[in-house]
């Protein structure tokens, strides 16, 4: 069964923020270099237009503030993607203070990732990213290394902006043979 666009919408540039979550980079301790690769990783794989970047330290509150903040519809943000927090440490408490945002969880997003991932380590199942929603901004949490961050958003590039698209309601995909676009294309099944 393949799906075949009916047409095409204009294409609007992507809005992405980047969130670093690191205690010793947010005291000045270290130099965050995970962030800025995912931010070029964006812009240069993505066309995509980083719209803030932000370093803060492994507190759920503070995650989970950011992460609304940049949700609102006013902020007019895509995509989140955070680097750090992901792992096995205590005080690795991203990926709850995301769930403890998302008005949508989308667990297969981070299990396509760490699949894609495995061939060049099993270690990407280390990480425990989420990826989900508010609103119409995707979240995505993903290692703190500046490798495991790029090779897990590399991996899911492919999709990401399908993804967006459908967020904004650009997409429209019911399955109706009738189906006109009204904010942006339909996808039609092959029967």
């Amino acid at each position: 069964m393949s799906a075949t666009p009916v047409s095409q919408p204009q294409q609007h540039a992507i809005r992405a923020a980047v969130l670093t979550v690191s205690d010793r980079c947010s005291r000045g301790e270290a130099v965050d270099t995970s962030g800025p690769g995912l931010a070029e990783l964006l812009r240069a794989r993505l066309g995509a237009t980083i719209v803030d970047a932000r370093c803060l330290p492994d507190d759920k509150d503070q995650l989970a503030q950011c992460f609304v903040e940049w949700s609102v519809p006013s902020a007019q943000i895509d995509l989140i993607v955070s680097t750090g927090g992901t792992g096995l440490a205590p005080r690795d408490v991203t990926p709850e203070a995301a769930r403890s945002v998302f008005e949508r969880e989308h667990p297969a997003l981070m299990d396509l990732a760490r699949l894609r991932c495995m061939s060049k380590t099993p270690r990407a199942f280390l990480s425990r990213g989420v990826a989900g929603t508010i609103g119409r901004t995707l979240i995505l949490t993903l290692p703190g290394s500046p490798r495991g961050s790029s090779e897990n958003l590399e991996a899911i590039l492919d999709i990401l902006p399908h993804a967006i698209e459908t967020l904004r309601g650009e997409v429209q995909d019911d399955g109706r043979s009738d189906a006109i676009a009204v904010t942006g294309k339909v996808i039609r099944h092959a029967t």
